[in-house]
């Protein structure tokens, strides 16, 4: 969970200068966070976090000479102690499909008031995963249509205590609070989410919950 008295560093990526620094002028409001750097497209948004190792990249799908989902990709791959939240006009399956494969840990809409907006980031950084319930919901079909989620075989591979903490993990708890709950250390919940990963095929905790409400262990009505 993040700490009230640390800031979060966070990175901007998109294309269209205004909205950017709309985004910048709300957020330095916030005495919790701190934009740190600003891209206008994929490859300078890769630079700034290797360079300003952020805690949080808000990245838009569409920017010039790397799409947001291409340097979503590397920036997992290199940075993965960057969260990626997408923050896009793009609400179809296929593009939501994308940017979690490609290893984001949210997914936002433009559209959003700014308040919600501003909340939705909190939330973020305090439970590394953020996906609206409408976005969810078609999430959920476009994973179902593709036929990705052996839920069965799924279910015969976790344990008990597995099945435990994806469940709290779907609801919204960080690790911290799973640990309160489950009366264990951070550590042992942090060895559960490996092996709930590995098991699972997946890489990170965003692709779990997916996962998660796909096999019914987690409601799509529930906070997550």
């Amino acid at each position: 969970m993040r700490s009230t008295t640390k800031k979060i560093k966070v990175v901007l990526a998109d294309d269209q200068t205004l909205f950017r620094e709309g985004i910048r002028d709300l957020l330095e409001n916030e005495r919790w966070v701190d934009v740190v750097g600003e891209a206008g497209d994929g490859p300078e948004a890769i630079r700034l976090v290797k360079k300003l190792k952020p805690d949080v990249i808000l990245m838009d799908i569409k920017l010039p000479h790397m799409d947001g989902i291409a340097a979503t990709r590397l920036i997992h791959k290199e940075c993965p102690h960057t969260n990626v939240l997408m923050l896009s006009s793009y609400e179809d399956e296929s593009h939501v499909m994308e940017a979690i494969q490609a290893g984001a840990n949210g997914y936002l809409s433009k559209m959003l008031p700014a308040s919600e907006l501003v909340n939705a980031l909190k939330a973020f950084a305090d439970k590394g995963v953020m996906i609206p319930q409408p976005v969810m919901n078609k999430l959920i079909d476009g994973l179902r249509q593709m036929g990705n989620v052996n839920a069965e075989a799924s279910l015969v591979a976790l344990t008990k205590t597995e099945i435990k903490v994806l469940a709290l993990l779907g609801r919204g708890n960080s690790n911290k609070e799973i640990a309160s709950k489950l009366e264990c250390s951070v550590k042992t919940i942090k060895n559960h989410l490996n092996s709930i990963f590995q098991k699972l095929g997946v890489s990170n905790r965003t692709e779990a919950v997916v996962k998660g409400i796909d096999m019914g262990l987690i409601s799509p009505e529930e906070p997550h």
